[in-house]
């Protein structure tokens, strides 16, 4: 097996706020991988005395530790039950129904001899290579596919869509948001190597339109997680004038996770 792990912050004045572990359990058999895309605050603040790397740290450590200790325990509710598990380490301190909580994007992989599991929620994506070299993207597109009218301010996102039937789903404090995650198994047989990428990654198939999906995970494969992220930034800094990015912000962390089984 053969990991590699990449991830540097959209501003280095500022916390890193994606979390991504890779673990293999000490039996050997098998392994897991998480990656979450921590949601940046508005300026206006969001209910919460912690900030968002905080956050991160305890949803990613707690589904880390679920995912390898617990095999046995779908990976929904091993979701489920991180969230759980951090919601109540700052419940009484913060208010946890202010729609803005600190929240997150989340993917998964475990893998064992028979089959490999995956969980993907919000805007984060999955890609699969299988044996005979095809890619495919395992994406939970609720997001892609809303009117632009919908996310036109953030006051419109967090009253109409976020969390909200309809609209887009991200971890924050409701276990239940687990089951609304894109979910399956795969045999472990078709299954060759593994990329998880956040959406500040994602940029280079998603906002630049420098190739599709399989296009992506060959660029990865060939120069290397590190790679991508800075092409990503060199496109970042060339739009000036803001063709590709608009509204976005004009730089996001990144995260690139490349496993090969």
């Amino acid at each position: 097996m053969r990991t590699e792990l990449v991830s540097e912050p959209g501003d280095q004045a500022r916390p890193n706020e994606d979390f991504a572990s890779v673990t293999l359990p000490a039996s050997g058999q098998g392994g897991a991988l998480v990656v979450l895309d921590g949601v940046t605050p508005p300026k206006d603040g969001t209910g919460c005395l912690h900030s968002v790397p905080w956050f991160t740290a305890r949803l990613g450590g707690a589904l880390t530790e679920l995912t390898v200790s617990r095999p046995d325990v779908p990976l929904t509710e091993a979701l489920s039950r991180a969230i759980t598990r951090t919601a109540a380490a700052h419940a009484d301190t913060c208010d946890l129904s202010h729609p803005r909580t600190p929240q997150a994007t989340v993917v998964v992989a475990r893998w064992s001899a028979e089959s490999v599991e995956y969980l993907v929620l919000s805007d984060s994506a999955l890609l699969v290579e299988s044996p005979t070299g095809s890619v495919t993207p395992l994406l939970d597109d609720r997001i892609a596919r809303l009117p632009r009218s919908a996310l036109a301010t953030d006051a419109l996102v967090d009253s109409a869509v976020r969390n909200k039937e309809g609209g887009f789903f991200t971890a924050a404090t409701d276990p239940s948001v687990a089951e609304r995650a894109v979910t399956g198994v795969l045999p472990r047989a078709e299954v060759r190597t593994l990329c998880a990428l956040t959406d500040g990654a994602t940029r280079w198939v998603e906002k630049f339109h420098e190739g599709d999906w399989e296009d992506c995970f060959r660029f990865v494969r060939k120069e290397g997680s590190a790679a991508l992220v800075a092409r990503v930034r060199e496109l970042e800094v060339a739009d000036t004038e803001r063709v590709f990015l608009r509204r976005s912000k004009p730089h996001d962390d990144a995260t690139v996770v490349f496993a090969e089984l």
